[in-house]
């Protein structure tokens, strides 16, 4: 099963998704794809280890985030897809092969990432490309999965297929 949790910054997202995997039976991995670049995102990054439960698995993803996926069973929680798309080069991912890496998985695959599209419009080119890059890309993750939340508050709302 792969269930897509979106929501703003600060929305709970990433506690919804831990919580759905918790209650998952077995082993879970949980891929982070933002790396420490500076003093906040290191705090943001220490917050959530420690809110995870010890036994879990950490693996760092960068491109190689769908090659990661192939190659981790059990439960896994990508968390965001955001931060995925702002280290890639030019704000380029592999969507495609992403979603067949989602869709081949035997475990369930919880996928977080930021709702781009209720934000203020960016001020900049390159917010531009990377709100249009991410919502592109959430509408494909969106399309293969089975589930999507839209989490408002730490509440999380089903959203209906289209």
């Amino acid at each position: 099963m792969i269930t897509l949790v979106l929501g703003g910054a600060r929305s709970g997202k990433s506690g919804i998704a831990e919580r759905l995997a918790s209650e998952a039976a077995g082993h879970v991995t949980y891929v982070a794809t933002g790396r420490a670049d500076d003093a906040d995102m290191a705090a943001r990054i220490d917050a959530h280890r420690r809110r995870r439960p010890s036994r879990w698995t950490t693996v760092e993803a960068g491109l190689d985030l769908p090659e990661v996926l192939r190659g981790t069973g059990g439960t896994v929680v990508v968390d965001t897809l955001g931060t995925w798309v702002a280290g890639a080069p030019a704000l380029a991912v592999p969507v495609a092969e992403l979603c067949r890496a989602l869709q081949e998985r035997t475990g369930d695959t919880i996928v977080v990432s930021d709702e781009v599209g209720l934000g203020v419009h960016p001020a900049t080119e390159v917010g531009r490309r990377f709100r249009d890059a991410l919502g592109e890309l959430n509408q494909a993750v969106a399309d293969v999965s089975d589930e999507v939340l839209l989490v408002v508050a730490g509440r999380a709302l089903p959203l209906e297929r289209r």
